[in-house]
């Protein structure tokens, strides 16, 4: 079964020869849209409305992470200056409904919060969160499991394990949500309270 096959309620695209990759076990949502060289790993999760456009450079979402609504994740091309920036998502990572996310970096279990920007060759490192509605402006780096908050976004402190381990129920949670959502429209239905 080919990839439109499994998803026909989303949209999914090749751009210049370069063909979506998505994981049989991964789950894409109706509306989404995605599109060139974009790649999507076991078990994780890209919901409604979501566009990953993979057209000037790659977008790779490791196992188990999730794109919650509304998120948009774009590259930076090639420049005289640079070779660009792909977005590269670790493993069991979180990101949050309407963030952006452009050409950057997260490390596995990374949280970015609802409404967050995170700019060109950014990174935020293992188990570290970008707070709801921060701006990591373009070329920062967060260390291992500090959060920053914040327009420009700032230190703030450092989470202990006991926090960066509530990043994991999350994505063990989405992996849950994206299976029971999957068997109802399988199954013909929409999920409950959406419209056709």
């Amino acid at each position: 079964m080919s990839t439109a096959e499994r998803f026909p309620w989303a949209t999914i695209l090749p751009f210049e020869g370069k063909v979506p990759r998505i994981h049989e076990t991964a789950f894409v949502a109706p509306g989404a849209r995605i599109i060139g060289d974009v790649t999507i790993g076991p078990q994780a999760s890209v919901w409604y409305n979501c566009v990953l456009r993979g057209d000037i450079h790659r977008i790779e979402v490791g196992a188990r992470s999730n794109v919650q609504d509304g998120s948009v994740f774009h590259v930076e091309g090639p420049r005289p200056d640079t070779d660009g920036c792909p977005t590269i998502i670790g493993e069991d990572c979180v990101i949050g409904h309407m963030a952006v996310v452009h050409g950057c970096t997260l490390e596995d279990r990374a949280f970015v919060g609802m409404g967050a920007v995170a700019m060109d060759d950014c990174r935020i490192g293992e188990g570290a969160m970008l707070a709801a509605g921060a701006l990591l402006s373009p070329g920062k780096k967060i260390p291992p499991r500090e959060i920053w908050v914040g327009r420009p976004a700032k230190f703030l402190r450092t989470q202990d394990p006991a926090q960066v381990e509530k990043i994991r129920f999350q994505t063990e949670r989405y992996c849950r949500l994206a299976e029971r959502h999957m068997a109802e429209l399988t199954a013909g239905q929409m999920p409950r309270g959406a419209t056709s």
